[in-house]
């Protein structure tokens, strides 16, 4: 079912239309937008803060004592203001009275960092992750990783040592909060044992074995790799972002089966993953679960060597350049975040020795930069102290943050996907959505969305004689199983002429989705592309089994404007497309456009006698609207009755109802719309508000479409 619906998805109308702002529109629930008539007072600062350990140059022994004076730091050789300044040691750790530590999961739903514990109480511990890369290791390299934390946990967990567990598999789940409960970790690793890593594994390369034998065939798996890694460091930006919100220094051991790049692919998912890192006061050591590797001449995932290509040194050479990359990356994320990697070699212990010997007693020093420009360019750190013979380690620097001008194409894409999946709506842009559906057949529904954006939030630039702006537009269906089965995502120019005052006008785009019946959630992200701004909407919808109701109706679509198009969709009569008015504002100058579909009305049973003139498969559907103010019927169109089916192979009547507005006062009214299937003896009363507004001073009244009186489309 899931691969038809993703076949059937259809772009649909994908256009924009300037619309009428209706004054004093008020923002969904879900929505908010910042008062335009108010000041609002805005300022950012970027603390950065980076761990110094101080050794003796001979001894290697940590210098206690230094101060804040001893220090002076510089970012790309200009000196720095330090602000902060602190100093942590776990020989001074007080015992924590709960046995877990929410810390990691909390973070990541947005709540309270240490639920239950108060931040100064994890002052002095020493804060570190294991996090099992499932993905990538075989059985035998996920033993020994087990096997090793198993080791450390018995024999060298120290009292100020708070351990979580992290694994990536199908999914990246939270095992293990912070916790110093030996049994409790242990018992949680020991569920790895015997995990299947192969299922993400790296694939083949095409030019992996330059020198094999013509017809041996390597599929060339590159895009694949490419895919799984940007998952990997996806999730190493996951565990930073959910450790934010913690301020000590915090340590992550990476068990990997190694991590490959190709060029330059996946480079801003490695910087983005290294930000967060350094942004969340992380260092990653990453450890290398293959141990020392002999570096064979090929298996059975390549072709075989013939003639020469064994002995001439170019297929060794292949293989050490292979085990090169998937070591590289690892190495970049350690030393860029202030760790280690530990590469080819079959003891694990030093890694972890390595991490409670880096964080057993260090200095917090946290300025903020000088440099106010949001450049996204990497800036490097320089620690200097004022006492001979003292060693200092630190991280090399760290990246700006970067702004939407100097952010890229990859980093602007991640930044829509993120919204997209964002538990927290965007409210920078004011934005309106609404769906509705039409049914094609009996297990599938035509579903065309709509999305308003004020002008007035949109900040268009001047091109000549024409107001210029670009729009991202991402969205996503989302079945009741929580899967996705329906994506958009387009760049929409805008280029409209400066007499259509834009700014005073909405900015619609429309699209539309195939889906069957069942109930879904809709979300969608629009981002001007001036200043990075973003809004968002979502919103369930149900698609009904109209087996279950007697009267089968699809959405009322009530509309101003019916624009031509060649197009071929249930909006679509007589080479005109319905425009849904989704704030269902209108003018008096224009026309109240509604358009509904009955599906499989009741036939009329024939008389028995000869000299009927009731036509074979004949129905008797009759429609009409009401407008209603207060308690009082202000208006109703003509009864429209409809004898037969006008939409071919669908077993539908699409009822067209066209109401001029000039003779109504403005104001809001209750449209009441009944629809009666006589012969079925079905009916339905479906009731809506429409607010009519005066029309503005220098507009005139909008042309007629169609005609004045109510009219069902004959097929």
């Amino acid at each position: 079912m899931i691969e038809r619906v993703q076949r059937g998805f259809a772009w649909g109308l994908a256009t924009l239309l300037a619309l009428p702002l209706p004054a004093q529109q008020s923002a969904p629930k879900n929505q908010g937008s910042a008062d335009q008539g108010a000041y609002v007072l805005r300022a950012e600062s970027d603390l950065v803060l980076t761990n110094v350990v101080a050794r003796d140059a001979k001894t290697g022994q940590v210098i206690l004592g230094l101060k804040q004076s001893d220090f002076t730091i510089l970012e790309n050789g200009k000196p720095q203001q330090i602000s902060d300044f602190d100093f942590e040691s776990v020989d001074m750790a007080k015992p924590l009275n709960e046995a877990t530590i929410s810390g990691l999961a909390a973070s990541a739903k947005g709540k309270t960092a240490t639920s239950g514990v108060r931040p100064e109480d994890l002052k002095d511990h020493r804060l570190i992750v294991f996090f099992f890369d499932l993905t990538s290791m075989q059985p035998e390299d996920l033993d020994r990783s087990v096997d090793a934390a198993k080791e450390f946990l018995n024999h060298k967990l120290q009292p100020a040592d708070l351990i979580a567990l992290v694994s990536l598999d199908t999914e990246l789940k939270v095992d293990q909060d912070f916790t110093s409960d030996r049994e409790l970790l242990i018992g949680k690793i020991g569920m790895y044992n015997g995990t299947e890593g192969s299922a993400f594994a790296q694939g083949a390369t095409a030019n992996s074995n330059q020198v094999e034998d013509a017809s041996g065939y390597t599929p060339d798996e590159s895009e694949y790799n490419d895919i799984n890694t940007d998952r990997e460091l996806f999730a190493l930006r996951a565990i930073s972002q959910s450790l934010e919100k913690i301020n000590q220094k915090k340590s992550l051991l990476y068990f990997s089966g190694g991590l490959s790049r190709d060029g330059i692919e996946n480079q801003a998912s490695l910087r983005s993953a290294i930000n967060a890192a350094v942004r969340a006061n992380l260092s990653i050591y990453s450890l290398d679960a293959r141990g020392l590797q002999t570096v064979s001449l090929g298996d059975a995932s390549t072709g075989s060597l013939r003639g020469t290509g064994a002995y001439n040194g170019a297929a060794i050479q292949n293989s050490f350049n292979a085990n090169f990359a998937s070591q590289e990356t690892l190495t970049t994320l350690s030393v860029d975040t202030g760790g280690k990697a530990f590469l080819d070699n079959n003891d694990f212990s030093p890694a972890f020795a390595q991490i409670q010997r880096d964080t057993s007693a260090y200095y917090v020093i946290g300025f903020h930069s000088s440099n106010q420009a949001r450049d996204g360019r990497f800036r490097k750190l320089t620690v200097k102290v004022n006492r001979p013979g003292v060693k200092l380690e630190y991280r090399p620097g760290y990246y700006a943050p970067a702004d939407f001008k100097h952010s890229g194409r990859e980093d602007r894409e991640r930044d829509l996907d993120d919204e997209l999946a964002s538990e927290l709506p965007a409210t920078d842009v004011a934005l309106y959505l609404d769906a509705y559906y039409f049914r094609m057949d009996e297990n599938r529904f035509y579903v065309p969305v709509s999305l308003i954006v004020p002008g007035s939030q949109i900040p268009f630039v001047k091109g000549g004689d024409r107001d210029k702006a670009t729009l991202d537009v991402i969205g996503e269906v989302i079945d009741d199983a929580k899967r996705p089965i329906g994506h958009v995502r387009e760049t929409v120019k805008l280029a409209v002429d400066q007499q259509q005052q834009a700014r005073q006008k909405n900015i619609q785009y429309s699209t539309s989705f195939n889906l069957p019946p069942g109930k879904y959630h809709l979300k969608f992200v629009v981002r001007e592309n001036q200043n990075g701004h973003m809004g968002s909407f979502e919103t369930d919808i149900v698609l009904p089994d109209m087996k279950k109701v007697p009267l089968k109706m699809s959405s009322i679509l009530l509309a101003s404007q019916r624009v031509p198009t060649k197009a071929t969709n249930p909006l679509v009569h007589e080479g005109e497309q319905y425009v849904p008015n989704i704030s269902h504002v209108f003018r008096q100058g224009q026309h109240l456009y509604l358009l509904y579909e009955v599906y499989s009305p009741a036939k009329v049973k024939l008389a028995a006698d000869a000299t009927s003139k009731t036509a074979k498969g004949a129905i008797n559907l009759m429609s009409s609207l009401e407008l209603i103010q207060g308690s009082t019927k202000v208006y109703e169109t003509p009864v429209v009755q409809a004898t037969a089916l006008n939409v071919q192979g669908r077993d539908a009547v699409a009822v067209e109802l066209d109401v001029p507005l000039d003779k109504l006062k403005p104001g809001t009214y209750i449209g009441q719309l009944n629809v009666i299937d006589d012969a079925g003896g079905s009916f339905a009363f479906p009731r809506f508000a429409v607010l009519v507004r005066e029309n503005e001073p220098t507009a005139g009244a909008a042309p007629a479409a169609g005609g004045n009186g109510a009219t069902a489309p004959q097929p």
